[in-house]
């Protein structure tokens, strides 16, 4: 019992259920009102109206993702030093606020700028980027290194199940589930009931785990701590076995920075890898990114045209791509590296969002989003990765560091990408997902670069390559 108080699952799932019911919610509230208001100064315009939503969007993601900026590392240092809990609570606040303030412009009928307020309450509280560094960090506490992967692509599968099973009924409960004539008063309460359980499952029920150590302790080292000082002393230690084992141990993993101690070695090849990943993190994310904020409104035009009930639908299979990762994964580690399975999802995702510009029909979209079944593989990958070359009092630090930096790039990249969707909405509406290709192939090639210099870096030390 005592151990599946330590799953931070539990606090995910249901988190990310309430989530799913708000982003639902708030697309059809601010599309309801950019309706009415274009109604009533008869300009009934969908490219209007298109606009009118991208611009929204684009000033509310702005406000989320750089107002974490004051607050995210702080939350992230005093979660390593004080408790872990503290950097997944105070964002929970922070989204209970700003469910209950679109609850009141629903209601209350108040404007739609109010909710650039709670945006900014909710970036300051530490919004996404807080609270999913805070949960890396507290599943990465209770894992061993040769297991991490494995754990966090289980975390985001949870994570997409709970969005899959949200946004497939989100639809439903928004169109046939209101109060007095209020559309989506039902589905904002569900999804802030959904949040005051995490808050308090995480301050009552939920337990730190104890890191669960990897033994890097080789043969070697094992007999000599068995054995007494003075025959230590006496016998000479193996070096070059030891220095062998470790070389194997590289190779297994596909990538991996030599720690201090080895001085021996030359590291500046690892930390160059190291760069690598995180700038091609950041580069994908941003493609990943700008394509969903991209996609949100393009499915509300001609010639898809949805509704609540389709936007539901969409958004789930959007969702089942942590699922279908979580397979890849689970099925690829067993005999490809790390940067193989991040290259496969890139591959995945740079594919399907090609066919997403000529999507014209809704099946055609469903198939696009097939094509990008393992594309969430390769940020939790690089994630673990990351992980591993950190002690575990900096884990909140070093996550909260990357998510600040995928945030940055992601708001950056996703304005322009809103413009260019604006700006080619008359022409091809589809060429702004042709540009985040091209984006997320840049990415690849960072990727392909850092795999071609750690092969290089294990042919430097003379051992074998073996593909």
């Amino acid at each position: 019992m005592l151990l599946v108080r330590t799953w931070i699952e539990p606090v995910v799932a249901v988190a990310q259920l309430g989530g799913s019911f708000y982003d639902t919610g708030l697309l059809m509230v601010v599309k309801n009102h950019y309706n009415q208001t274009n109604s009533s100064s008869n300009s009934s315009s969908e490219d209007a109206l298109q606009k009118a939503i991208s611009n929204f969007y684009i000033i509310y993601k702005l406000i989320t993702n750089l107002t974490p900026l004051l607050s995210a590392y702080i939350l992230a240092k005093i979660g390593d030093r004080k408790n872990r809990k503290i950097p997944i609570c105070v964002p929970l606040v922070g989204y209970l606020v700003s469910i209950l303030f679109l609850l009141f412009v629903i209601l209350l009928d108040w404007p739609i700028e109010v909710l650039y307020g709670s945006a900014a309450f909710n970036g300051l509280t530490g919004w996404f980027t807080t609270y999913w560094a805070g949960v890396m960090a507290f599943a990465s506490l209770g894992s061993s290194e040769s297991e991490r992967s494995l754990r966090l692509i289980v975390i985001d599968s949870v994570f997409g199940l709970a969005g899959f099973a949200g946004s497939l009924i989100s639809g439903h409960i928004f169109v046939h589930l209101k109060i007095k004539n209020h559309q989506g008063t039902v589905l904002v309460s569900c999804s802030l009931a959904c949040y005051i359980f995490c808050l308090l499952y995480t301050l009552f029920v939920l337990r730190i785990p104890h890191s669960e150590k990897p033994n890097t302790e080789g043969p070697t080292s094992s007999m000599v701590k068995d054995k007494p000082i003075k025959e230590n002393l006496q016998e000479p230690i193996n070096t070059e076995y030891t220095e062998c084992s470790r070389l194997l141990d590289d190779r297994s993993n596909v990538i991996s920075a030599a720690s201090p101690s080895e001085g021996s070695l030359n590291v500046s090849p690892s930390k160059v890898i190291i760069s690598l990943l995180f700038i091609s993190a950041m580069l994908y994310n941003a493609s990943v990114n700008g394509a969903e904020d991209v996609i949100t409104i393009f499915v509300l035009k001609e010639p898809l045209s949805w509704g609540p009930v389709n936007v539901g639908y969409g958004n789930a299979a959007a969702y089942m791509v942590f699922v279908t990762s979580f397979l890849g994964v689970y099925v690829f580690s067993k005999c490809l590296g790390d940067i193989t399975m991040i290259i496969i999802g890139m591959v995945s995702f740079c594919a399907g969002i090609l066919i997403m510009a000529f999507v014209r029909w809704t099946f055609l979209y469903y198939i696009a989003r097939a094509v990008m079944m393992f594309s969430l593989i390769p940020l939790p990958t690089i994630r673990s990765i990351l992980s591993k070359h950190v002690q575990e009092s900096s884990y909140g630090k070093i996550f909260v560091v990357l998510q600040l930096a995928l945030g940055i790039v992601a708001v950056i990249t996703s304005t322009a990408f809103n413009e260019i969707y604006q700006a080619t909405l008359d022409w091809f509406s589809g060429f702004c997902f042709i540009m985040i290709c091209i984006l997320s192939f840049f990415s690849l090639i960072l990727i392909s670069v850092a795999a071609c210099k750690q092969y290089s870096r294990i042919d430097y030390t003379g051992m074998p390559t073996n593909n």
